[in-house]
């Protein structure tokens, strides 16, 4: 697993200068220099948003942060599950639009569900084909984890949280770290690397090891969103 630090996006980069790898929380006014670092190699994997309204304001916010060309994998959208008839529909509504604004962009879409509301967001989902929306774990899911475990594209968590529901999915991606500034970040992450194992998959061995080489699985296919291919 690969620690990131989660930055308010109306910070200076210049306070996180030498780190390549980010995720931003959205604050407004953004500062100006991000877009500047991003052009000059510093990586932003995803933007998380803070709790909005599922309406036009979101979809505008939502706007706003893809129009700054700061290239982020995912956008992380606090979620809850929509109540009744009309919720669905406007929660539908907003999802929609917001996917159409991110798929020529080649962004994802990442729900951080509210605690109890994984479930019913994944049902829904899975009713609606919604196979391109993703979810990013947070230590609130609790039994809901099961419900998302095969869509988890990332996650964020913070110092004291426990992380082994997450790595016994054998989760390997990011985990955002909530930090005011570098020392804190390198504190957290190196709690976190002492607390908890790195996650070995069979590809990391050596061979030697196994007894044979590591080879695709010719059983496995991916969906279009993943290259439609063969395992590998």
């Amino acid at each position: 697993m690969r620690y990131l630090p989660l930055v308010l996006s109306d910070f200076d980069p210049q306070a996180w200068a030498g780190t390549q790898n980010l995720e931003l929380m959205w604050s407004t006014p953004l500062h100006p220099a991000w877009a500047g670092r991003v052009r000059a190699g510093t990586a932003l994997h995803a933007i998380h948003f803070p709790e909005m309204v599922w309406d036009n304001t979101l979809i505008e916010t939502a706007a706003q942060a893809l129009s700054e060309r700061l290239e982020p994998d995912f956008l992380v959208f606090r979620a809850q599950a929509p109540n009744g008839r009309q919720g669905t529909a406007s929660f539908l509504r907003v999802l929609t639009a917001l996917l159409e604004a991110t798929h020529p962009r080649g962004v994802k879409i990442a729900l951080r569900a509210a605690p109890g509301a994984a479930g019913t967001l994944a049902a829904l989902l899975k009713e609606i084909r919604g196979e391109a929306v993703g979810f990013c774990w947070d230590s609130t899911l609790g039994p809901d984890l099961e419900a998302v475990s095969d869509r988890l594209f990332c996650a964020v968590g913070h110092e004291g949280v426990d992380l082994a529901p997450l790595l016994r999915l054998g989760y390997r991606w990011n985990l955002a770290l909530e930090a005011q500034n570098l020392p804190a970040f390198h504190s957290a992450k190196a709690a976190f690397e002492a607390a908890f194992a790195p996650v070995v998959f069979p590809a990391e061995l050596p061979t030697h090891a196994l007894g044979r080489p590591v080879l695709p699985d010719e059983a496995i296919t991916f969906g279009q969103g993943f290259g439609g291919g063969r395992g590998r």
